[in-house]
């Protein structure tokens, strides 16, 4: 019987010398309802986030704003110091209230935000940062330009974007080196599927949002449900396989507040696709799901 474990999905060096486990696990989900205030049941979601390195989890995302801040604050509470993980963060969308989300790059606003991630996570220079969203009100430059100074100063060590098309990593990347994109990319909805190539042809790492999201193709009798039960899996444990072998350069970073739902994730990265159920799957018609916030 084989361990539990995320070392099964293979390794990914981001940036070209920071060395994860490709399936992450993404911290958004150990909030309050609309990514909004504390936990429903803070002690499972302190479970939860204690059983992540023991499935060999090495590579978490979270951002400043899922809370906002809980889920940074969490974080440190529960695995701090930090053997052997890579905690990734994210700064530029402001929280009005549940569920909303506004973008700020304006460079001091930024600058503020990697500050007080640094403090909340109890770190002195934040491995992955990733610009949340760029603001169409600021101009690009002046985001990206404030990146590269915090990289220079050691407040950052690897940058990254998130929700980008390929024009703008080419200008980020003018600016500075970036390691990741983390753009919406599941079964369902490839419409990043450009942004991927891109990526994997330059070896930025990338990281797939809201990646179980199988909509209807997930119905009973649907082929993803025929190839499930064909490996004793659930759907969405082929889905995560799918995007594991989808891309050398993919991070799934699946998200949950329960331990089960976290095991069961884990369970996904042994599953290995035949080519057959891979091009099967990657032929289904594609589809927009209701949207999460990455």
């Amino acid at each position: 019987m084989s361990t539990l474990s995320a070392v099964s999905s293979g390794q990914f060096s981001i940036g070209g010398d920071l060395a994860v486990h490709r399936l992450g696990f993404g911290a958004m989900r150990i909030t309050g309802s609309g990514v909004w205030g504390e936990p429903a049941d803070p002690a499972e979601a302190r479970r939860t986030l204690k059983r992540v390195p023991e499935l060999g989890i090495d590579f978490i995302d979270t951002a400043d704003s899922y809370g906002p801040e809980v889920s940074e604050r969490l974080i440190r509470e529960v695995l701090n110091p930090y053997k052997g993980l890579v905690i990734a963060t994210k700064g530029g969308l402001t929280r009005p209230g549940p569920s909303q989300w506004v973008p700020n790059g304006r460079p001091e606003y930024l600058r503020q935000q990697v500050k007080s991630s640094l403090k909340r996570l109890g770190v002195e220079r934040i491995d992955l940062w990733q610009l949340h969203r760029i603001d169409s009100g600021v101009p690009q430059g002046e985001q990206f330009g404030v990146i590269a100074a915090m990289m220079k100063e050691g407040l950052i060590r690897h940058a990254g974007l998130s929700q980008v098309g390929v024009a703008e990593i080419k200008a980020a990347q003018t600016v500075f080196p970036v390691a990741t994109v983390q753009n919406l990319y599941n079964l369902a909805d490839r419409s990043s599927e450009g942004v991927l190539d891109h990526c994997a042809k330059e070896g930025i790492g990338f990281i797939p949002w809201f990646p179980l999201a199988a909509g209807s193709l997930a119905r009973p009798g649907s082929v993803l449900d025929g190839i499930a039960k064909r490996h004793g899996s659930s759907p969405s444990q082929i889905a995560l396989a799918w995007l594991l072998k989808r891309s050398p350069v993919m991070l799934p970073i699946p998200g949950t507040g329960k331990v089960r739902h976290l095991e069961d994730n884990v369970a996904a990265a042994a599953i290995r696709l035949s080519d057959a159920d891979f091009n099967e799957l990657s032929t289904l018609a594609a589809e927009r799901p209701e949207r999460a916030r990455g």
